[in-house]
């Protein structure tokens, strides 16, 4: 997930240079239509956005619903050591 959140990430750390390709310079303006370019540049980036919270909470209801497993199974046994260091490790994540 965090190799996808990464490639994901691509647009918003590139936006100084997306921006400086966006807006035309001034022997460029009547070639380039700046406002649709930059609609599109704003709906790249929306659609990038909602796809990583798409993912995100995605992962932490998986993940919850992993730690809510491991909760009942700490309950039943409370000396399992590897149980309880699982169980952290996805606390971890959260």
């Amino acid at each position: 997930i965090q190799e996808l959140l990464r490639v994901m990430r691509t647009i918003d750390d590139r936006i100084v240079h997306e921006l400086n390709t966006t807006i035309p310079t001034a022997s460029f303006v009547g070639k380039i239509d700046a406002g649709q370019t930059c609609k599109e540049l704003y709906q790249s980036l929306m659609d990038a956005h909602t796809s990583r919270e798409r993912i995100i909470k995605n992962c932490i209801a998986q993940t919850s619903s992993v730690m809510k497993t491991l909760r009942e199974e700490r309950e039943k046994a409370q000396d399992d050591i590897a149980l309880l260091k699982q169980l952290r490790k996805e606390q971890t994540k959260v």
